[in-house]
């Protein structure tokens, strides 16, 4: 299934694309795609609908972050060897993990803001991991179990706040605007093998990163399985798993997002974002 979230932010509502790529309307099913509705249970009942049933949603609604109430938003770092390479550091003996701030997540299409005093906004593709249920000191061989699905998910950076503002990569990471997530929300079931995902993203029509989740250092698997050991990861948290080459930190000469600069992002099966970016408000 594809479910997402539609509507004016804040007022957003639960759906479901059908196999036309209509919007379906969930919200007399479920309260919201969160949590418990992420759950096995949940999202199997979901798929013993008759979609055909559901009210068609019309025209062409806002698309909202595919996921709601999200409790955790947990980055991986350097978790491609030749981004790695590109940015000039070592590849990590266990995963580089930080956080985003939740306040940082707006719509696949939203508009993109470059904060105050920025002056190296960059881009990230990414493939975004949905958790179903609580994981905790999961083991490898299971942890796919804990995952409710998969999304796309451009993470934000401002490289100069992140490297050179002393602390954690966080302060560089969570301005208003940095986490579009979706548009959908494809479960697990329809992605049966998230490490052979091709994956690309465009600035003005120019493509930078072009890239596939083969080349992860880290497998997802093992990322939910790492992370439960340190702390549980409960359902409706994200995990944004690392980015291919192609960063504007990594172009020769380095180049970054400017106001009027537009985005299109995507992940095969898991849909394209599209993002003008404008001044900060």
């Amino acid at each position: 299934m594809k479910l997402l979230r539609y509507g004016l932010s804040g007022r957003e509502k639960p759906g479901l694309l059908d196999a036309e790529g209509v919007i379906r309307d969930l919200s007399n099913i479920i309260d919201d795609i969160k949590g418990d509705s992420l759950s096995d249970a949940a999202l199997d009942r979901l798929r013993a609908l008759d979609v055909s049933a559901l009210p068609v949603v019309e025209g062409t609604p806002r698309i909202g972050a595919c996921v709601s109430d999200v409790g955790k938003f947990i980055c991986i770092g350097l978790n491609y060897a030749d981004h790695a390479a590109e940015s000039g550091m070592a590849l990590p003996e266990e995963p580089v993990i930080f956080f985003k701030a939740t306040s940082a997540i707006i719509g696949p299409n939203d508009a993109v803001e470059i904060p105050r005093g920025s002056v190296k906004t960059d881009w990230e593709v990414e493939l975004g991991v949905v958790i179903g249920k609580t994981a905790k000191y999961v083991r490898k061989d299971n942890a796919l179990d804990h995952v409710a699905g998969y999304c796309v998910i451009n993470d934000i950076s401002e490289r100069d706040f992140q490297l050179h503002r002393s602390g954690q990569w966080v302060k560089g990471k969570s301005a208003d605007t940095f986490g579009p997530i979706g548009p959908w929300l494809v479960t697990r079931d329809e992605i049966p093998d998230p490490q052979d995902l091709a994956m690309y993203l465009e600035v003005n029509g120019r493509r930078y990163q072009g890239g596939s989740t083969r080349t992860m250092h880290f497998d997802v698997a093992m990322v939910v399985s790492h992370l439960s050991q340190f702390m549980s990861l409960q359902a409706g948290d994200v995990i944004s798993t690392g980015t291919p080459p192609g960063v504007g930190m990594g172009q020769t000469p380095e180049t970054y997002l400017k106001p009027g600069d537009e985005m299109e992002l995507g992940i095969a099966g898991l849909g394209v974002q599209r993002q003008r970016v404008i001044d900060s408000q």
